[in-house]
């Protein structure tokens, strides 16, 4: 089965895990505080505007805490996101605002925002669809004069740029997952970025059960007489990453740039072999200025021949997803928005396999399946 999603890794982070294990330290130490650096090398914010943590999931779970969601807010996130964003905004009380989407590009305007903004709202979230910076800059500019923060969920877009400018950087709360299936992998893990640095100090409190200090070793740095002591300012949780994970985020950021040109290239080698497809519609190309991280590839379709073109794939040893299903429309989350651009992107977009792992060969397997699943379902086609 050629899959959607797959990691890379191999000796090198293996290696670096060994390292951890001959140190004698496992939990958040010298690795972590290491890749928090490199991370904030490769964004260009200071290391300690940075934490890592054990999932992107909890990333958004702090988030929450540090904005102080609570019953009667409203928090503004696109219907087309992972439900986390929306558990850990409902999981405090307050109430999430689905926004519309441009049908094309899985990305809200900052038009789809303001539509949703009222006295009431707390927040706004937005993500990067596909790893495709979207109009962060309008929407940045939109939130920046309402006075409302902002939250990037960067998980698709790790090495995505707007002239030059790392996204997750540009709200005042950014977030990058490192999941089994991201683009770079801790196996799980999660990276936070805080612009204001009272809130970032805050937040390394609060990842670490309200503690001042993180284990004996920076407690004697504060107190040399009496290192057992305990400096807790508020009720926090654990959630923070460890130097197993963090050794292998080090490594993976080292060979991102070669992950990301693999997907351009197969980016590219989709966009060639499936032009003039009759009723397909292919992936945007990034703006201007505008940097991918390639993280989905998707086509669009006749929602009527959507699901039969999967289900060819899949018979032909071609997985494809869909991702995200609108979270407006789910059991929990059901509501009667109307979200045009969302609803039709759900019914005519599919996600074909793209990872850096995949070889020429691989690639021109899944065009020649695809290009045969379309023909196999146009309308008139023999059966």
């Amino acid at each position: 089965m050629i899959n959607v999603f797959q990691p890379s890794v191999g000796a090198e982070e293996l290696a670096a895990v060994g390292k951890a294990f001959e140190s004698n330290w496992l939990g958040y130490g010298p690795q972590t505080r290491e890749f928090e650096r490199d991370f904030g090398e490769h964004l260009g914010v200071p290391p300690e505007t940075l934490l890592f943590l054990n999932s992107a999931t909890s990333a958004l779970g702090l988030t929450a805490q540090l904005l102080e969601f609570g019953p009667g807010d409203e928090v503004v996130v696109p219907s087309m996101s992972f439900v986390a964003n929306a558990n850990t905004i409902a999981a405090t009380g307050a109430r999430v605002v689905f926004c519309d989407v441009d049908p094309h590009t899985l990305n809200p305007s900052a038009a789809d925002i303001a539509a949703c903004l009222t006295p009431r709202t707390k927040a706004v979230t937005i993500l990067h669809y596909g790893g495709h910076p979207g109009d962060i800059v309008a929407i940045t500019e939109l939130c920046r004069e309402r006075g409302i923060p902002l939250v990037e969920d960067a998980a698709c877009a790790v090495h995505s740029r707007v002239d030059g400018r790392a996204c997750g950087t540009f709200a005042d709360i950014g977030i990058w997952s490192f999941d089994s299936r991201k683009i770079i992998t801790t196996g799980d893990g999660g990276m936070i970025y805080l612009r204001d640095p009272e809130l970032a100090r805050r937040a390394h409190r609060l990842a670490y059960h309200g503690m001042e200090d993180r284990g004996a070793f920076a407690a004697m740095a504060h107190n040399p007489r009496r290192w057992w002591d305990q400096t807790v300012h508020e009720v926090g949780q654990r959630l923070i990453g460890n130097d197993m994970t963090a050794a292998i985020g080090r490594v993976q950021l080292r060979r991102l740039p070669g992950f990301v040109e693999r997907r351009r290239e197969i980016s590219a080698a989709y966009d060639r072999m499936l032009a003039g497809l009759p009723g397909v519609r292919l992936s945007p190309p990034p703006p201007a200025g505008h940097e991918s991280t390639r993280y989905f590839y998707w086509v669009q379709v006749d929602p009527a021949l959507r699901d039969g073109i999967a289900e060819y794939l899949l018979e032909n040893g071609v997985y494809t997803t869909y991702r995200y299903p609108p979270l407006h429309r789910v059991p929990l989350y059901g509501s009667d928005a109307q979200l045009p651009g969302t609803d039709t992107a759900a019914a005519n977009t599919l996600l074909l396999p793209l990872h850096q792992a995949l070889t020429d060969a691989e690639v021109g397997q899944v065009a020649r399946r695809f290009r045969e699943a379309v023909e196999r379902h146009a309308p008139g086609a023999a059966a």
